[in-house]
């Protein structure tokens, strides 16, 4: 089962699973799993819906006795960070956590994911359960966009995070500068020609980023490859990415699972790929929130915990207990 809404568009999706076709694909961020939902993409009735019930029953246990970081094992283990981030001169790295609930019996799935689609309309939303995975998200990031028409290509260097009352300053800045860079160094490879926008505020909920837009015209059969070269980007995981993830193992507490990886959905005109931030994967007794950061030689540990206290919110205050 899997419901979703596609960026500034209303209408509740679905898989029709009448065929094999993979219509909306889940990548883990190490890329060693994926979940697929067959079918042709079709539009779920309103009234339909209203009268599907999706709660926790049909939900595998928590079986991963798993505990949270604590905020002070947080900032110590992001002092270690910091300092390899200095002694390896590194523009960025991504560093992750999880926040766990458990003796979450009464979530009313179907009210909270309403909350999500109302709250993040700009986001690309779904929610699945696959009988043994089943998670819920809300992000806006878009990995690529391919027009099968024209073969364009579009994408985005998404990073920085503050409050949207707050201004922006020197550390969101410098983090944003990288990914910009490392994305437009990609797109070269493929094209002579790279738009490139201004860099500009992306609102997503409570929160805002610092976005810079690109375009361009692709071969088709680059599609795949460009995709592969531009995951996991410095917004999930830093520069230079090899070394970043040797670090990401070594001091994240969890494996990462589908949170930071991407999703693919093919429609008859598109293929859309998204990154899958701001998730939480969801089960019978507890709820699995994943929130990380960029971490720069200027990060500030308490500052760093804030944002990720933030970005929880996301899935977060949406949830509806029955």
């Amino acid at each position: 089962m899997i419901y979703f809404k596609l960026p500034f568009d209303e209408r509740l999706l679905s898989a029709d699973e009448n065929n094999t076709k993979n219509a909306v694909n889940f990548f883990s961020y190490n890329g060693l799993d994926q979940i697929s939902f067959s079918g042709e993409i079709c539009e779920i009735d309103a009234a339909e819906f209203a009268h599907t019930s999706i709660t926790n029953e049909n939900l595998i246990s928590d079986s991963t006795n798993s505990s949270a970081e604590t905020k002070e094992e947080y900032c110590e283990t992001l002092q270690k960070v910091i300092e390899v981030i200095k002694e390896n001169h590194l523009p960025k790295l991504v560093y992750s956590r999880r926040k766990i609930f458990k003796d979450f019996s009464s979530i009313d799935y179907k009210e909270s994911f309403k909350n999500v689609c109302k709250n993040y309309p700009n986001a690309f939303r779904y929610l699945f359960n696959d009988g043994k995975n089943a998670w819920m998200g809300a992000f806006s990031e878009v990995l690529g966009k391919f027009n099968k028409t024209t073969h364009e290509f579009e994408t985005m260097a998404l990073a920085g995070t503050l409050p949207v009352s707050e201004e922006w300053s020197e550390k969101e800045i410098e983090e944003q500068k990288p990914v910009t860079a490392y994305i437009q160094d990609i797109l070269k490879n493929y094209s002579d020609k790279v738009e490139q926008s201004e860099t500009y505020d992306h609102i997503s909920g409570n929160i805002k980023h610092l976005r810079t837009d690109f375009k361009t015209s692709i071969q088709p059969e680059d599609l795949d490859k460009i995709i592969q070269d531009l995951h996991p980007t410095p917004a999930v995981c830093g520069i230079p990415k090899d070394f970043c993830n040797e670090n990401i193992r070594k001091y994240e507490k969890f494996p990462r699972e589908f949170y930071a990886g991407y999703i693919k959905v093919e429609t008859d005109e598109s293929i859309l790929y998204f990154v899958n931030l701001r998730c939480a994967r969801l089960y019978k007794d507890s709820v699995h929130v994943f929130v990380g950061g960029g971490i720069t030689a200027q990060s500030d540990p308490e500052k760093e915990w804030r944002e990720t206290e933030l970005k929880s919110e996301a899935i977060l205050k949406n949830l509806v207990i029955s």
